[in-house]
């Protein structure tokens, strides 16, 4: 199991880290976006949004590929998966398998980690005294 966690932060980081340097190199071709999700993210690109999320997947990317930092590479990553899958769900279908495969990646290098997590997975505090 230890060699699947291995492989999937290292597919998750190079994933991200192609994306992430996509988003400023432009070497991946893309065709014009039309509809809902041309004016949606048009409008993340004239905001200069989009810059902010290429940035975080890159420091994300080379986090997990270094195996440094993983739950904080987590961290950063999660709300951008939520993006990416709300998007191929709601806008732009024809992307949902890599967004699902991006989400299973990430779920599989989040189970490696997870105890750094444990805090955030309490249902309750434990009463402290005021002293």
């Amino acid at each position: 199991m230890k060699i699947t966690f291995i492989i999937a932060r290292f597919l998750l980081g190079l994933i991200f880290l192609i994306f992430g340097l996509n988003g400023f190199l432009h070497f991946i071709p893309s065709p014009p976006l039309t509809g809902t999700v041309g004016q949606f993210v048009g409008a993340l690109f004239v905001s200069h949004y989009l810059v902010v999320v290429f940035l975080l997947q890159l420091i994300a990317a080379v986090l997990l590929l270094i195996n440094r930092y993983v739950p904080l590479a987590l961290t950063l990553l999660a709300p951008i998966i939520v993006n990416i899958l709300l998007i191929h769900t709601l806008m732009a279908p024809s992307g949902l398998p890599l967004a699902l495969i991006v989400t299973v990646l990430w779920i599989l290098v989040f189970l490696s980690v997870r105890s750094a997590f444990a805090g955030l997975l309490q249902q309750r505090l434990p009463a402290q005294s005021l002293q």
